[in-house]
């Protein structure tokens, strides 16, 4: 059996050379959940990719990161206006 500071060791060598050192393997499920919300995945997609036996336990972790519609509208306009100002970046657009 491999003794549980044996394995923290091995995680902090490896961490360190993937330059995530200071963080655990939860804060990197964490995140990696965040990520995937923040990209648009659904509540089943995250449950599935983390292991939950439910959803619930997926939302009671994770609920507060999902977008309201306010959010979502104010994406919307953000990426609209983004795209304006790509697309023409040497004339004024509006006027």
């Amino acid at each position: 059996p491999i003794r549980r500071n044996a394995l923290g060791h091995v995680w902090r060598r490896a961490a360190v050379r993937a330059g995530v050192d200071g963080f655990s393997p939860h804060d990197l499920r964490h995140y990696a959940a965040s990520v995937l919300i923040d990209q648009g995945a659904s509540v089943k997609a995250v449950q599935r990719h983390l292991g939950h036996a439910s959803a619930t336990t997926t939302l009671d972790t994770y609920a507060h990161l999902w977008p309201d519609a306010e959010d979502v509208t104010r994406r919307a306009l953000e990426a609209g206006l983004a795209h304006v100002v790509e697309r023409d970046d040497s004339q004024a657009v509006m006027q």
